[in-house]
């Protein structure tokens, strides 16, 4: 599938390999992928970005992504769900990191502790792609071929994750980023005029 991707697609990715290793996490996640594509400039997804202002409110996703992370992960209608059964996630959140530290529901945390139980990635393991992060190329590769494009564009990344479940479709949404808002103000591409971008 990578064959078909343009540059700015494969450097999206390259940057989410980057995000992770840099967090000393073992999987890529959709959440890299997303501040990958907000690192981009000059491409067709940093301009649907900008048309849409989510450009300067890149420190906004940011933090939002990161709150999630430190609730495990779990989208607003997950800790709904909990809260409905009785469970406040803020109060097992606080108590947990009251005892293990800020940051301790974070993914990957148990996996960055080598055998001294300093943080840290042993040597010779790189990320792989997480499950959601499969699914965000996955859709990608759909959303491509749904337009009639040829080639995987770091758009079509986009498209992708906005619509992903989870927490980066949600916080894309909570910023005004929607399926239907990239795919207006980034249009398909001629197919024949995608193969060089």
């Amino acid at each position: 599938m990578f064959e078909r991707f343009t540059k700015d697609a494969r450097a999206v990715v390259k940057g989410a390999f980057a995000l992770a290793e840099g967090e000393g996490v073992r999987t890529v996640g959709a959440e890299h992928l997303l501040l990958a594509l907000l690192d981009r400039e000059g491409s067709r997804a940093s301009f649907a970005l900008a048309a849409l202002g989510l450009a300067e409110r890149r420190e906004a996703v940011r933090g939002a992504l990161r709150e999630t992370r430190r609730r495990a992960g779990l989208t607003r209608a997950e800790a709904d769900a909990l809260a409905g059964l009785g469970i406040d996630v803020a109060e097992v959140v606080a108590r947990v990191e009251e005892v293990h530290g800020v940051g301790a529901m974070s993914e990957d945390v148990g996996d960055l502790k080598d055998l001294t139980g300093r943080g840290g990635r042993r040597a010779g393991r790189r990320p792989v792609f997480g499950r959601e992060a499969k699914g965000v190329l996955e859709r990608s590769l759909r959303v491509a071929l749904g337009r009639r494009e040829r080639h995987i564009g770091d758009e079509h990344l986009l498209l992708a994750l906005t619509g992903a479940p989870g927490v980066v479709g949600e916080v894309l949404a909570d910023h005004g980023v929607t399926f239907e808002g990239v795919s207006r103000v980034c249009p398909p591409v001629h197919p024949a005029r995608s193969a060089g971008s």
